[in-house]
């Protein structure tokens, strides 16, 4: 087996073989939904539990039909919520119409202008969660101190932003990011703020285990060419992180050695 076919992705104890997740938000239809996600390759994929149907509406499309369990890990998740208790409540809920599953993506937001991560509510949240059962991955933001406390208290992974939700601004604190993942021993998954194939490697080059991302296919002109060409941008930059890129320097250096040439 070669290196990278070895390298799995491990979350509260699953195996996965793609290390990105997708979200289910934004397209024009079911069938652009499920054809953008199987061209991505992600088994993951994340559902906003209070703005999709996975069986609280019976008169309604059920998401499930076109992205069945058996196929993909479902990553139920709180966005849209504001305060502690409505996110443990949609985790709950979760939990209730997925038949006990337990892994979920924990988001509290501080406000609608910014998106945010509420820090303090976040982690009142995680608590509860935790305690309750649940295997949280957690988005936050870039701040190596809070993703330690995360990790600390439990969480199965620590998902600091980008950027904000949905801007396509890319990684705006690479040192922070890579601060994050050197010192992290749970996973490490860039969360929002993606825009296009280029940020997706960037943040698999710093190490990171991870990228989970929505608006970037779904917003895309072409949401399944974009889909397939975020599969290669995770899979080219978790080789390069793993292969080990050259030292950077400030002079040029020749290609070919000049040590043993005959000059006249």
């Amino acid at each position: 087996m070669s290196e990278t076919n070895a390298d799995q992705l491990v979350i509260a104890d699953r195996t996965f073989n793609s290390r990105l997740l997708v979200g289910t938000g934004k397209y024009k239809d079911m069938d652009e939904t499920r054809a953008a996600i199987e061209a991505s390759g992600a088994e993951i994929i994340t559902i906003a539990v209070r703005r999709t149907n996975i069986g609280q509406n019976s008169d309604e499309p059920n998401i499930l039909d076109v992205l069945p369990p058996d196929k993909y890990t479902l990553l139920p998740n709180t966005a849209g919520c504001y305060d502690v208790d409505t996110a443990v409540r949609t985790c709950r809920l979760a939990r209730e119409l997925l038949d006990g599953h337990d892994l979920v993506k924990l988001e509290v937001l501080g406000d609608e202008k910014t998106l945010f991560p509420d820090v303090v509510a976040t982690m009142k949240a995680a608590e509860i969660l935790i305690k309750d059962g649940f295997r949280i991955m957690v988005y936050t933001n870039d701040d190596p101190i809070i993703a330690r406390q995360l990790e600390e208290m439990g969480c199965a992974a620590v998902m600091p932003l980008a950027a904000p939700i949905g801007s396509g601004l890319g990684i705006r604190n690479k040192l922070n990011i890579r601060t994050i993942v050197e010192n992290a021993s749970v996973p490490v998954l860039v969360d929002a703020g993606v825009g296009t194939a280029s940020d997706a490697a960037v943040a698999m080059e710093l190490g990171c285990d991870g990228v989970l991302m929505n608006t970037a296919i779904a917003a895309a002109n072409k949401p399944v060419l974009m889909a397939s060409a975020m599969r290669k941008a995770i899979e080219a930059g978790r080789e390069a992180y793993l292969a080990g890129r050259m030292p950077a320097r400030r002079y040029a250096s020749a290609s070919s050695p000049v040590d043993g040439l005959f000059f006249d």
